[in-house]
């Protein structure tokens, strides 16, 4: 069986069929095709050790549109509050059968730690700052409904890029399939060494002001400030007005123009009320149900396509799978 770890190293044609699986999901992540009995008499576990909603509750609802079960475990209800460890832990609810393992933790690497200490399937479901691959999915799975394509199309992807797993899984996505990548935000939460991320035709450039990398774009991803991660001391007083997507900005973009989101937004910091409720622009709900349906194709790829030994979907010898930090 396999894992599904990281966007980084992934061929152009799986991303493409799993972004595929998911737009056939859609209906159904809607409620309005009946569910599927793919799962039925499997049990997933949820190990989710951060805080989710989206993703947590995107995972819970993919395993029951596919006829399983599934349970949640979180630091304050399980034995991690004892000490216990992220793997033991793991290796505790393997035991007691379960299908797959769903990670998410503050540890960059620890889906892989984990998914080398158990024999089942492990989905990434956000690791530290090193990757959260089901959002790419999803979010290249919302923007290729939109366009069609996104080949040569140019995305900007704005805020704390530094902290962001989410900025760091959409970029390999997209350079994968040859768009352009702009990765807006101050000095202190974007760097030029994201632009060696690239992995495939696509563009990846760095713009440390966002009235001009508006110019041209197709969509734009807005990034939530990362406190919890001290990202706060990186942040200056007028970060609203220099990198926050306001009315008067959107106003300039071309009518095509989308906006997404990964959530939580914090509005009024990085977005507006008026421009995350834009009827005609914003896609962030729309990104919500692409996220059961994204769930919903990793799962049944993971759990239905067998070797006979566990191994990546991804490739293993990909850097991005360690803890190495950009």
């Amino acid at each position: 069986m396999s894992d599904f770890l990281t966007i980084a190293g992934m061929p152009r044609q799986e991303l493409l069929r799993l972004i595929a699986a998911t737009r056939k999901n859609v209906p159904i992540a809607e409620g309005r095709s009946p569910n599927r009995t793919t799962l039925s008499g499997r049990v997933i576990a949820n190990l989710f050790f951060e805080d989710s909603t989206r993703t947590r509750c995107s995972f819970e609802t993919a395993v029951h549109r596919l006829g399983g079960q599934v349970f949640n475990l979180t630091p304050s209800g399980s034995s991690i509050s004892k000490g216990e460890s992220l793997v033991d832990t793991a290796r505790n609810i393997e035991c007691m059968g379960v299908a797959a393992i769903v990670v998410r933790c503050a540890v960059s690497g620890g889906a892989k730690m984990v998914a080398d200490g158990v024999k089942c399937p492990v989905i990434n479901a956000g690791d530290g700052r090193h990757e959260h691959p089901t959002q790419a999915i999803l979010d290249v799975s919302t923007l290729m409904e939109e366009f069609g394509s996104v080949e040569g199309r140019t995305v900007a992807i704005v805020g704390d890029i530094t902290n962001s797993r989410v900025a760091r899984s959409v970029t390999h996505a997209l350079s994968t399939l040859g768009a352009h990548v702009r990765l807006v935000g101050p000095p202190t939460l974007v760097s030029k060494s994201f632009e060696r991320i690239t992995q495939g035709p696509g563009i990846v450039s760095t713009i440390n002001n966002l009235d001009s990398a508006l110019d041209g774009v197709d969509a734009v991803m807005m990034l939530r400030v990362q406190f919890e991660r001290a990202a706060g001391g990186a942040v200056s007083s007028d970060y609203r007005q220099m990198f926050g997507l306001t009315p008067q900005r959107i106003a300039k973009l071309a009518s095509h123009v989308i906006i997404l989101h990964p959530g939580p937004m914090n509005r009024g910091i990085e977005i507006d009320d008026r421009v995350a409720d834009d009827p005609q622009r914003s896609r962030i709900l729309r990104q919500v149900t692409h996220g059961v349906a994204a769930r919903m194709a990793v799962l049944e790829m993971v759990l239905l396509e067998t070797t006979s030994e566990k191994s990546p979907v991804t490739n293993s010898n990909s850097p991005a799978e360690h803890r190495i930090e950009v």
